[in-house]
């Protein structure tokens, strides 16, 4: 009889205080600089974009300024579009892809729409590869009144003065083989719960906002992304993760109740991208581009309707 897997911090059943989540933040170790592969990027881009730091994220001795790009020439009759990335900082198509996006697409759309781009939400975790912040927190369920995630709070607080007049809002992330090896055990452990094994799904998929399914929308961004990489299909009970597939590479989640970042905008058209960077299948720049090829249809969607 084959016993669950166990993850190495904490007791099974038993909910982390203090001392396993220090035991954790002292397994993170800075792999990356976000000074280099963020910082300098959007310093490049000040010469075409705005670009201001909308907060700071601060843990201990590190200072991490978080920076939000945005169209040069804002126009308050323009559709508004917000993209975000690094939400998870280990999902690193998410972060590169909207850099790529603002690099090489955003220009195009100048005089049609307003572009409000915050590429890297969680630094701190961006360098150490990591799902969680700081504290152990996935920012990703902490986007709501009083948070307890910095990254997920001073997002909110730079969205809160547009919300509502945000059209669409794409939101980068990645799918990976370790949400299955490390991360899923992770909060299993920190939660004081059983670990319950789960599919990882071969290919890109969309995750819409239950509360306001937009399948349109969501068409729109799959044509354009199975031009560069595969879509995910179902598992064998039908669905992708935990979630039925209402659509080929198309699942609900409850935005609002989980405090997903595709919840803040208030926007009509929503899409929470995931990227699968360990697929046999796919390279690191197919993710970066099916990222790109996202955003963009979201943008041209949303000019084709307002």
């Amino acid at each position: 009889m084959s016993h669950p897997p166990f993850y190495a911090i904490g007791t099974p059943g038993q909910v982390w205080g203090p001392a396993e989540r220090a035991q954790w933040r002292a397994r993170q170790v800075a792999q990356r600089s976000y000074a280099d592969d963020v910082l300098a990027a959007v310093e490049r881009l000040r010469t075409r974009f705005d670009a201001s730091a909308y907060g700071e994220v601060v843990y201990g001795d590190e200072r991490f300024p978080l920076l939000a790009v945005r169209s040069r020439d804002w126009q308050p009759d323009l559709p508004c579009v917000l993209v975000t990335g690094g939400v998870h900082g280990y999902e690193t198509s998410g972060v590169q892809g909207a850099l790529r996006f603002l690099d090489t697409h955003a220009q195009d759309y100048a005089g049609r729409v307003n572009l409000l781009v915050a590429p890297c939400v969680s630094p701190w975790a961006y360098e150490r590869i990591q799902r969680w912040n700081f504290d152990a927190i996935d920012p990703n369920r902490a986007f709501r009144p009083n948070s307890p995630a910095q990254e997920a709070a001073a997002l909110m607080r730079l969205v809160a003065p547009l919300r509502g007049q945000f059209a669409a809002h794409i939101d980068l992330h990645e799918t990976t083989d370790t949400d299955e090896s490390e991360y899923r055990l992770a909060v299993a452990a920190r939660d004081g719960k059983p670990f319950v094994p789960c599919t990882i799904p071969d290919g890109f998929y969309l995750v819409d906002d239950a509360q306001n399914p937009q399948p349109a929308f969501q068409q729109a961004i799959l044509q354009a992304v199975q031009r560069v990489t595969h879509i995910a299909p179902a598992d064998a009970q039908g669905g992708i993760l935990d979630a039925p597939q209402v659509a080929p590479g198309v699942i609900h989640y409850e935005m609002q109740a989980l405090g997903l970042c595709g919840c803040i905008s208030g926007a009509r058209y929503t899409s929470t991208t995931e990227v699968y960077p360990d697929s046999t299948r796919a390279t690191p720049e197919q993710c970066i581009a099916a990222q790109v090829a996202a955003v963009c249809a979201g943008v041209e969607f949303v000019l084709s309707v307002c």
